[in-house]
């Protein structure tokens, strides 16, 4: 029931117009998107390179269902993209496909991406193509190897969900290719016949491929708020003898910051997967309905913060 009523909160145009002139609601929400604006989030990347954190953007949106609309959501990349040479920040964007018109038109879709990823590898950039829910696995695979070329792949990554059965078999053929993964659990609702019910096989299975990625992967990002897995990962490496430039850890913005600034005094690398645009509000519903219990961890995030750490 919370989460139906969350996802009826997400589509009331009428609710969002309100929490866009609330204060106190727009002072919650800043602290999880950096702003409205490209140069609001080129500015949240500059004072998180000021602390020595590298940073990935993410246009908020998703499942446009016009060409003029992935067109519009491509130049406000491009922008975003020049900022950030601008500034002498590295030039990392994440994106949906869907937001870029996969479900209006394909080779529409293709275009839009092969631009932005070609504007990143002029300064040798870096574009993530988000994994969204699990009807949209494969077609994202099946995306990248048709429409990004292998001059292109160097400068192009993909995301895999351990919450998903199929994603040991996904990462084994991307160390293959080596192609660089973005390694996340997945916050997405599935059924149990596509993803693991139980936290603890989620767990598990994140940190088996983890294992792999660090071992005989391309340049891993480690996507975890979970102190134990970043802990077990930080062993893992000093073991294994694995220096801090084959991997990075990721975090999301306003998340645990505490514990992104002990990740980065200790040496590792780290970087901040910043969001922003129009769309925070249904943005940050969407979040909480796909895992209510994520209400608790925004909550448990900054109380942690707040305490003082010996």
């Amino acid at each position: 029931m919370l989460r139906q009523g969350l996802l009826w909160l997400s589509e009331q145009q009428g609710v969002f117009n309100f929490v866009r002139t609330n204060s106190l609601a727009r002072k919650f929400a800043s602290r999880f998107v950096a702003g409205e604006t490209v140069e609001q989030a080129v500015d949240a990347a500059l004072e998180l390179h000021r602390h020595g954190m590298a940073t990935s953007l993410d246009l908020l949106g998703e499942s446009v269902s016009r060409e003029s609309e992935a067109a519009a959501a491509r130049d406000q990349y491009l922008d975003m993209l020049q900022l950030l040479a601008a500034g002498h920040l590295d030039e990392n964007v994440s994106l949906k496909l869907t937001q870029m018109g996969l479900d209006v038109d394909e080779n529409a879709c293709a275009r839009n991406v092969q631009a932005i990823v070609e504007q990143a590898a002029m300064h040798d950039g870096f574009v993530r193509l988000d994994m969204e829910g699990s009807e949209y696995t494969q077609r994202t695979i099946d995306f990248y190897f048709k429409h990004i070329t292998k001059e292109l792949q160097p400068h192009c990554g993909l995301v895999i969900q351990s919450s998903l059965r199929r994603s040991v078999d996904d990462v084994d053929s991307l160390i293959e290719r080596q192609i660089r993964v973005r390694l996340c659990k997945g916050a997405y609702l599935e059924p149990d016949e596509v993803a693991f019910p139980d936290k603890a096989d989620v767990d598990r299975t994140y940190v088996e491929m983890m294992e792999r990625l660090l071992s005989q992967g391309n340049y891993p990002a480690i996507a975890t708020h979970d102190e134990r897995i970043i802990d077990h990962a930080t062993k893992f490496v000093e073991q294994q003898g694995i220096p801090p430039e084959r991997y990075e850890f990721q975090m999301l913005y306003g998340v645990r910051r505490d514990l992104q600034r002990q990740l980065h005094a200790a040496g590792h690398r780290l970087r901040v997967y910043v969001p922003f645009g129009s769309q925070w509000y249904p943005y940050l519903m969407r979040r909480l309905a796909e895992r209510p219990a994520n209400i608790a961890f925004m909550l448990s995030s900054i109380v942690r913060e707040s305490v003082p750490h010996s």
